[in-house]
């Protein structure tokens, strides 16, 4: 992923709600790790191996995100991303701050055959996608709904998502680039729409993969059925908190 995206030629192929809250120590030493730790910052789990105290801590850790790096991986039956069914998303390679601005390289699927990368940048409410013939950025046509910022909501979308998780279970502690604590659950569709960027509404069982010292989400999995087969959803999130330089395109 670039330092920031600019507009570079493009078009190559290529069942229980829950409202529970927890002990006030948990959340306070969540809190602390996830707003930058220190010199003493914990090396073990500081969250007990239990489901519901993993999601409500990871509730308010999401919450208070920043800004995120985040991978997704869309594989199986099409998603698309226009009123025409003609383009289908395959990636997202993006970052996210707080409001609500990011930008991604986009990799999308074109009739089913010719695969090409998008540049996309969102700032508030505006956003700009890559022309795939001339390369240059230019306002998002009606009917497309590709904004970068939807796919990370801290308060919005993630934060309530884990709020309503239901079913949930700890699978397992296991090793994923670290310790991680897996957990399963499922998510209601209001929520699954606001974390897809509104590409999926429907209610899905999900795998979330969360730090056992911090309570921050490191990846999600899960399958829906979208009416043309079983489309399976991977997104990584990493570099919390870092500082990333997104700006509208020249000349915007």
């Amino acid at each position: 992923m670039r330092d920031r995206i600019v507009g570079r030629p493009v078009g190559r192929p290529v069942g229980r709600p829950r409202g529970r809250s927890i002990a006030g120590a948990v959340l306070s030493a969540v809190a602390l790790v996830a707003c930058g730790g220190g010199a003493d910052e914990p090396s073990g789990p500081t969250i007990e191996p239990d489901a519901e105290a993993i999601v409500d801590a990871s509730a308010v850790a999401m919450g208070e995100v920043t800004s995120v790096r985040f991978e997704l991986e869309r594989t199986g039956a099409p998603l698309y991303i226009d009123a025409a069914e003609a383009i289908a998303l395959n990636t997202v390679d993006g970052r996210f701050s707080v409001p609500g601005s990011a930008d991604a390289v986009v990799e999308v699927e074109v009739g089913g055959a010719l695969k090409t990368e998008l540049g996309a940048i969102a700032i508030d409410d505006d956003v700009w996608l890559s022309n795939p013939i001339t390369g240059e950025m230019e306002p998002l046509p009606p009917g497309t709904e590709l904004d970068p910022s939807s796919f990370f909501d801290p308060q919005g979308g993630w934060q309530p998502l884990l709020e309503n998780l239901s079913d949930v279970e700890l699978v397992g502690v296991e090793e994923r680039d670290g310790t991680t604590y897996h957990l399963r659950g499922t998510a209601p569709a209001a929520q699954v729409e606001v974390i897809t960027a509104g590409l999926i509404d429907d209610t899905v069982v999900i795998d979330l993969w969360i730090d056992p010292v911090t309570a921050l989400v490191s990846a999600v999995e899960f399958d829906v059925d979208v009416g043309d087969g079983v489309t399976h959803w991977k997104l990584e999130l990493t570099d919390y908190g870092e500082e990333f330089d997104i700006a509208p395109p020249p000349g915007a």
